[in-house]
């Protein structure tokens, strides 16, 4: 599977990581790699192998924002069709488990990626920071509304108004960050997280990130149920819950 320059994947048995790779920029994300993220994400999508995929940064840090040096070529300045944007909805809507890893600084265009992951686990040196502010830019609106979700309106205006960073422990407390590890614990934790994620039902994992994203009303959550009797998922599920065993479930999106 091809990437552009910029990123770095690997897979092992069924996590996937993609990695911005730009260590001398503190991974500054250029257009070109925001430009990419939507068909990497696809490609990954499509991938049956990958079950679960982890987002992190090269060299000690997880992505200082978007390269300034091109940001008239972004589009973003409140608009929504903006190659940030795109990225940022490819990645909500993956359709699998994502994991941001953070390290180090996760700031601008890098808190618009991590807020699009699924989960986000930092290390405790880990600094955040919402920075449009600073360049009298128009936070995008979904990205404003995401961040609001998730860190709630006060949180969202703070880091929002002031362009401050905070750190890990701060993050976590308001919502930013699910889980905060010392730096030599961290790998160990996020891997260990996305291979027990691996292994449990990807129809249960599919059904219920779509629920809980809001992308399944009451007629999608019947048709999900439907297909864990019919395709098998359930029985074995709860044979194997009887036999004392793992279970070896199968099912894949079609």
């Amino acid at each position: 599977m091809e990437v552009t320059d910029g990123f770095e994947l690997a897979i092992d048995e069924h996590v996937a990581t993609l990695t911005l790779n730009r260590p001398a920029t503190r991974n500054a994300v250029t257009a070109a790699m925001w430009r990419a993220l939507p068909g990497i994400l696809a490609d990954l999508a499509a991938e049956p192998k990958v079950r679960v995929l982890l987002l992190t940064g090269a060299g000690g840090t997880f992505c200082s924002g978007a390269d300034i040096s091109e940001i008239h070529e972004l589009g973003d300045n409140g608009d929504d069709t903006g190659l940030t944007v795109v990225a940022e909805h490819a990645l909500v809507t993956f359709p699998k488990p994502v994991i941001a890893m953070i390290e180090g600084y996760c700031v601008g265009g890098g808190c618009q990626i991590a807020l699009a992951c699924d989960l986000r686990i930092a290390a405790t040196g880990a600094r955040f920071g919402v920075t449009p502010a600073k360049l009298g830019i128009v936070y995008p609106l979904s990205s404003t509304r995401r961040l609001a979700e998730i860190a709630g309106p006060a949180a969202a205006k703070l880091l929002l108004f002031s362009a401050e960073l905070i750190g890990a422990e701060h993050a976590v407390r308001i919502g930013l960050v699910d889980e905060v590890c010392p730096p030599e614990d961290l790998r160990e934790r996020v891997y260990g997280l996305a291979a027990t994620m691996a292994g449990r039902s990807r129809l249960t994992i599919a059904a219920a990130k779509q629920i809980i994203d809001g992308r399944a009303g009451e007629a999608e959550v019947r048709a999900w149920q439907r297909e864990a009797r019919e395709s098998g998922e359930m029985a074995e599920g709860v044979r194997a819950y009887r036999e004392g065993r793992s279970p070896g479930f199968s099912w894949d999106a079609k």
